[in-house]
């Protein structure tokens, strides 16, 4: 079987970054004997910057294409609207071209967002007669809401109007719509998707590592530093900890400033670290050496399952996290974490201490979970399997 996947957002390993959701599911689909294409972007979501490439670009299992696709500096703006539609038609001309050269896809998986890039799949579809997957990363136009001010926020159905007619036509336009969590799922079916089927995101877990034994407690918060994420809250709660110490690994310089300046006017800047962005290996070093991961989320989040679950827990993380919904349900579950209300410092250091208490449990209750809900193994080979029968 042809495949072919589509996402621009996710690192590659091929830049020095763990692999991540869309290579792990190409990999799984070559691994099954399948004929595997990844199409990506040009240009690093994570770093706004041109993709380097580094290794053997022609090592993984499948073929690699990139799709030239325009910069943008900031995640919430009008440049990366256009950005984002001038790939999704740079990808379907590109693929229409490979279709022509090399032989139409048998199924098609393009992640959503972005969503012109997913409607963009309906038109292979309807042009090559391929199957269409839609694969949920999160919840566009819902997330846009918490950007309105609270005056505005009755806007939301207006001022978003575009992106909710791209979401219906995708989601209802796919043979199959897959996601990452199971509250995706139920925005896809009223939004008229025919099925759905969720797969978390997957970690190769490697065997765990014993920690050197180190003073005090080690926080640490590795992704994303826009407004989606609360990272003042977790500086506040650093001041109210003593001994404690906290790393956070992104890429925005500017906002790392105005976090240690924060942090310098609480009385802890000397507690405060910011590397920048960490490549893989570099993250795996940091993550091994913590004690504590934090998920701090804005209050009206949308996100239900983010990549950081499992990493933190796959490096025997235990996490403080201000989500709500599934992934607050897998902490208490598995007792590998502490939910605290958002934007709320004092409830993150209550939260912290709580964990600290037991530590050496919600770490060891914390890998259980890696093993039991994020194995990518068993993660995108059911997702092959689920996708083989779709075609079949």
């Amino acid at each position: 079987m042809k495949v072919w996947i589509e996402n621009p957002f996710d690192n590659l390993p091929l830049e020095g970054f763990r692999p991540q959701r869309y290579w792990l599911m190409a990999s799984a689909f070559a691994a099954a004997g399948h004929d595997v294409t990844y199409w990506t972007s040009d240009f690093s979501h994570s770093l706004k910057a041109p993709r380097r490439l580094q290794g053997d670009f022609f090592g993984p299992p499948f073929a690699i294409r990139l799709v030239k696709t325009r910069p943008y500096a900031s995640n919430v703006s009008i440049a990366r609207a256009m950005s984002h539609r001038r790939y999704a038609s740079a990808w379907l001309e590109g693929a229409m071209a490979e279709a022509v050269k090399e032989g139409a896809p048998d199924i098609v998986i393009a992640s959503a967002p972005p969503l012109s890039a997913a409607c963009a799949a309906l038109g292979l579809r309807k042009a090559l007669g391929c199957r269409v997957v839609v694969d949920v990363m999160d919840a566009w136009p819902q997330t846009f809401r918490r950007l309105l001010p609270s005056a505005l926020k009755w806007a939301h159905p207006i001022a978003f109007a575009p992106l909710a007619r791209m979401a219906r036509r995708a989601y209802r336009g796919a043979d199959l719509v897959t996601g990452v969590c199971d509250g995706y799922g139920q925005l896809a079916h009223s939004a008229g998707a025919p099925s759905y089927y969720r797969a978390y995101h997957g970690i190769r877990l490697s065997a765990p590592a014993k920690q050197a034994p180190h003073d005090g407690l080690r926080l640490v918060y590795a992704g994303g530093m826009g407004r989606t994420y609360d990272l003042e809250t977790v500086v506040r709660a650093l001041a109210e900890i003593e001994g404690a110490t906290l790393t956070i690994a992104g890429a925005d310089a500017d906002a790392a400033a105005g976090l240690r300046g924060l942090a310098s006017s609480l009385g802890c800047a000397d507690r405060l670290f910011t590397p920048g962005y960490l490549s893989s290996a570099e993250l795996e070093g940091l993550l091994r050496s913590s004690d504590i991961g934090l998920v701090p989320m804005a209050r009206d989040s949308f996100v239900g399952i983010p990549y950081k679950l499992a990493d933190y827990s796959a490096a025997s993380l235990a996490t403080a996290s201000s989500l709500s919904g599934e992934s607050a349900e897998l902490l208490s579950r598995y007792r590998a974490g502490i939910v605290y209300a958002p934007s709320d410092a004092a409830a993150c250091a209550r939260a912290i201490r709580e964990i600290a208490d037991d530590l050496a449990g919600f770490k060891r209750r914390a890998r259980a979970m890696a093993e039991s809900e994020f194995d990518a193994a068993k993660i995108y080979g059911d997702y092959v399997a689920v996708i083989t029968r779709l075609r079949r």
